[in-house]
């Protein structure tokens, strides 16, 4: 991808975002009226489980950069190791709790077990450069832009909202530190975290089924937990629209950043 074509791919991505978030300043509600099902099942599903993937591929992202600088093959893997520890006390702690904490522990175990045996004898140094994009885009988007703007702007879920709607507020309007924090949303956030995978089969033909795979895998997924978080209730379209904006924006940057100089 050539540095002018990544520049028209962000204008085009910033474009539709725009209008998109035109459109759900003044549908939100609406939208929020027509879908919302507390009783969803795949809706509860990704409400459930649609954080932990983002946060396996983070927890590799993170050893596969920090155990880069580990010279000996071998032993970059021990960060790997470290994080399955971390994933099996998470599934101790928690065990009988919340299944959203039982899935982050298995995910981190079976993730991160899966990529150590697979590059058992692979220099990590090789992925450095996917790991620094991922690891960034982790600490940029759902780390703190989100979070900080959840606190701040204080929108109220639309789960949590009074019976006549009074305390609805469009998406452009902030209200300050309430404890309420609709926008933008979390879960979009992680759910988008698995596109700069896209970046590893860039120079693959288009009709190539493993690009294709991988692009419906990405996107589908990052679609699915951001409808899944509109439909029980926990977001409005706008808060998974942002959440998904800023992280592929990011993405790009990163991409020109480490790719494209």
């Amino acid at each position: 991808m050539k540095f002018s074509k990544i520049n028209t791919c962000l204008l085009i991505v910033i474009v539709f975002w725009a209008v998109l978030a035109i459109i759900f300043g003044f549908t939100d509600l609406n939208i929020s009226i027509a879908v919302v099902d507390s009783a969803s099942t795949w809706g509860n599903f990704g409400a459930d489980y649609g954080e932990a993937p983002g946060y396996g591929l983070i927890a590799i992202a993170l050893a596969t950069f920090f155990g880069s600088y580990i010279k000996d093959v071998k032993k970059q893997k021990i960060l790997g190791f470290i994080g399955v520890f971390v994933g099996i006390l998470i599934i101790i702690l928690t065990w009988g709790d919340d299944v959203s904490d039982q899935a982050l522990g298995w995910t981190l175990v079976v993730s991160l077990l899966a990529y150590i045996i697979y590059t058992w004898n692979k220099d990590w140094k090789n992925y450095k450069k996917i790991a620094s994009v991922i690891s960034l885009l982790a600490v940029i988007n759902p780390l703190i832009i989100v979070q900080v703007i959840k606190v701040l702007w204080g929108r109220v879920r639309f789960r949590d909202l009074a019976v006549d709607y009074s305390n609805f507020t469009p998406w452009f309007i902030p209200n300050g530190i309430t404890g309420n924090h609709s926008f933008p949303s979390g879960h979009a956030a992680m759910g988008i975290m698995f596109l700069p995978l896209l970046i590893l089969v860039k120079d693959r033909k288009n009709s190539d089924p493993i690009k294709i795979l991988i692009y419906l895998l990405v996107i589908g997924w990052a679609l699915f937990v951001a409808f899944s978080r509109v439909v029980v209730g926990a977001h409005y379209a706008s808060d998974v629209l942002f959440s998904i904006g800023i992280g592929t924006v990011t993405t790009i940057l990163l991409y020109k950043k480490f790719y494209a100089t």
